[in-house]
């Protein structure tokens, strides 16, 4: 088995010391659960769909009672009532005999068949058929979606569209789901002023805390920004362990240009364990990872696309385990 790539390595070490699904649960409409990540299994409380039903527009009839038909000796059915969308049961059905039927509506238990509007000719009461239906055609089993009992959603996974909609067909009305992990953006450099400032030779505008304030939301966190801290090494690590006292992690663009990597090495280790001091690939010295009481600190170069690259790889492999996904380690482009 060959040894993982220097990047690999960086991100299992860093991943490991994360607690896994840390923050807890907290209840949540589905209505409003798109994107969230569920805490625990949702379960089928009944079964789905949780009768039989028809699923084409027809006429219901035994099969046996379809047994022979052709062409050349067509078998006739007198229709003797329908079943509408809303009704509860479906009404016995006699030899000979035929109801017509809407898609979606109470099938019986038995070997019945729905003959499609298409394939019967009706005149007046009377309908024909001239070929024979095996049992259960065009009737779908109760369960055939989801059984009482079956896992609808694990946990750990992000609820999409056709999550919400067969949990909605299950009449569940709240999911309980990880909390949101709380992370401070923070640019870092004497010469990053705020992106709506006049800006002037030598200077450049903080556009790492919109970028990365926006792909924290994406990957299921809750941002927040803390401003722009100068290169000045106790200043930094004020500010930064402020903002870690209401934050689940720390998210730093640049400040690797005082002294180089060194500095922000030494805040890590002042806040907590250095993990990954540099990474030996491409842009590599700036991603530099630590922890601080369980918390992911992730600083990540000030150059926007390395800044939002390191993000990908580090950042999102971060909030994953905060929020108790089960994801594969992202992969460098």
């Amino acid at each position: 088995m060959s040894e993982p790539s220097p990047l690999a390595a960086a991100q299992q070490r860093f991943a490991e010391a994360i607690p896994f699904r840390s923050l807890g649960a907290e209840p949540c409409p589905l209505t409003a659960a798109l994107s969230r990540t569920l805490y625990e299994d949702v379960v089928a409380p009944t079964d789905l769909p949780p009768y039989h039903r028809v699923i084409v527009e027809g006429f219901l009839v035994r099969s046996e009672d379809t047994a022979g038909a052709s062409e050349e000796a067509p078998v006739a059915f007198t229709v003797a009532g329908e079943v509408k969308p809303g009704d509860e049961r479906c009404p016995p059905i006699a030899k000979g005999h035929a109801l017509e039927v809407a898609t979606g509506v109470v099938a019986p238990t038995g070997a019945y068949s729905v003959v499609r509007m298409w394939e019967a000719k009706r005149q007046g009461d009377r309908v024909s058929i001239t070929r024979p239906f095996p049992p259960r055609f065009f009737i779908e089993e109760q369960g055939c979606d989801l059984k009482k009992g079956a896992v609808v959603a694990a946990a750990g996974s992000a609820v999409g569209p056709a999550e919400m909609g067969n949990i909605a067909a299950l009449g569940i009305t709240h999911l309980q789901v990880s909390k949101r992990p709380r992370v401070t953006v923070i640019a870092c450099g004497d010469e990053v002023i705020p992106y709506d400032q006049p800006l002037r030779p030598g200077l450049i505008r903080d556009s790492n805390s919109i970028m990365l304030s926006a792909a924290v939301s994406t990957a299921g966190g809750e941002s927040r920004t803390a401003g722009i801290l100068r290169d000045d090494f106790d200043g930094f690590v004020t500010a930064a362990r402020a903002a870690l006292s209401d934050s689940d992690m720390l998210l730093i663009s640049g400040g690797t240009a005082a002294g180089g990597g060194d500095f922000i090495s030494a805040a890590l280790r002042a806040l907590g364990e250095l993990l990954v001091d540099g990474v030996p690939m491409r842009s590599g010295r700036p991603l530099i990872m630590g922890v601080a009481s369980g918390k992911p600190l992730v600083c990540v170069a000030g150059h926007p696309p390395e800044a939002l690259r390191g993000f990908r790889l580090f950042g999102v492999a971060a909030l994953n385990r905060l929020l108790g996904r089960e994801a594969p380690l992202p992969e460098d482009l």
